[in-house]
């Protein structure tokens, strides 16, 4: 079991996709560059292209997490992980805010 203590040390995020593209080589990541109302958007690597193609992402509003040690995958670097609803089925949802919030607001 997770404590309350554990989960406050997640800091998660809504960030907004400004460009998504595949990565050469890559069967399952997609590279997104996340505005989360920083100096410049970070670059967020995420295995979920085999359910999105890049031009359904990009505008979309999504839940990260964003203090994660940065992983290195494909020669790229990721600096954070996007929230996603794993389906028994073998599938991936994305989860979405119902009105558009300010980029960097974070879940509580």
């Amino acid at each position: 079991m997770a404590t309350v203590d554990d989960f406050a040390k997640i800091e998660m995020k809504i960030g907004t996709i400004v460009t998504a593209d595949y990565i050469e080589g890559a069967d399952k990541l997609l590279k997104l560059l996340v505005d989360f109302g920083e100096e410049a958007p970070r670059q967020i690597l995420s295995g979920i292209r085999e359910y999105y193609e890049p031009e359904q992402l990009i505008g979309k509003q999504c839940p990260f997490i964003t203090n994660l040690d940065p992983r290195t995958m494909r020669g790229l670097t990721s600096y954070g992980m996007i929230l996603a609803v794993g389906l028994e089925s073998g599938g991936a949802v994305l989860l979405h805010p119902d009105s558009h919030v300010p980029n960097g607001s974070k879940l509580r």
